[in-house]
């Protein structure tokens, strides 16, 4: 079992879903943990609650990940409170799909590209600049980023750049022994668009077709379980890497 004790754990977009998911994770594993929500206090007050039933420390630090310096705060209140940031996990993002890009709008590539592209940049830097040495770097990209899909276009744009952020970074700061690494998700039950789907979703009859292994839909558990390994001293000498976490689908 992967052991995480006297880490400290900073995940962005975590009040739910699968920032919650991995936060709670590696309490479970560990480590002290900064939530980190836009708007959502109540959920994020919730998986603090959570994460201080199994023993460990958290706070929860309201911020705009795409404005720089909220992003700065972020750490800032994480070394207030914890002294150091061990692992850092990009997992802020908004979700846009079903969307042609014959029909998207100008509103909509600004916010996307606004959280998913500019915020994922600015909370890589700031975690390469204050991750402790031997730390861990993880992006929350999407599977979108693998092959073109219709519907997908801006969403899957706005997730592209994080990934080529990460196998820069990964070059930059690998003589500190920090790894960097993105995980792709497919579609998630509990998560993002996708929150509080009921059992007679169209969705979940798609899946049963398109995912060879199971035949459902991914799960925040599921994503966690990734986490936890790219997390863990097993995955020291791998950086730079993509992980698909999509049952057997190739996106």
């Amino acid at each position: 079992m992967t052991d995480l004790s006297g880490k400290v754990a900073l995940v962005t977009g975590s009040a739910r879903g699968i920032g919650k998911a991995i936060a709670v994770r590696y309490a479970q594993l560990g480590a002290d943990i900064v939530i980190n929500y836009s708007g959502d206090e109540a959920n994020a007050s919730k998986t603090v609650a959570e994460i201080v039933e199994t023993g460990r420390d958290a706070i929860a630090v309201k911020a705009d990940v795409t404005k720089p310096a909220d992003i700065e705060r972020i750490f800032t209140e994480a070394f207030g409170r914890f002294g150091k940031v061990d692992i850092v996990v990009a997992n802020a993002g908004v979700e846009l799909v079903d969307q042609p890009i014959l029909e998207a709008t100008e509103e909509q590539v600004d916010r996307l590209f606004a959280i998913n592209t500019k915020g994922t940049f600015f909370t890589l830097q700031k975690a390469a600049k204050y991750v402790s040495d031997n730390g861990r770097i993880i992006y929350v990209g999407s599977s979108t980023t693998c092959n073109p899909v219709s519907g997908v276009g801006l969403y899957g744009a706005s997730k592209m750049a994080g990934q080529y952020v990460v196998g820069v970074l990964a070059q930059e700061i690998g003589k500190r022994g920090v790894t960097v690494n993105s995980l792709l998700p497919t579609v998630i039950a509990d998560a993002g668009v996708f929150t509080d789907m009921d059992d007679e979703h169209p969705y979940h009859a798609l899946m049963e077709n398109f995912r060879p292994i199971g035949g459902r839909m991914g799960r925040a558990g599921d994503v966690a379980d990734a986490a936890e390994y790219f997390a863990s001293d097993l995955a020291g000498w791998v950086s730079g890497q993509h992980l698909l976490v999509s049952g057997g689908a190739q996106q």
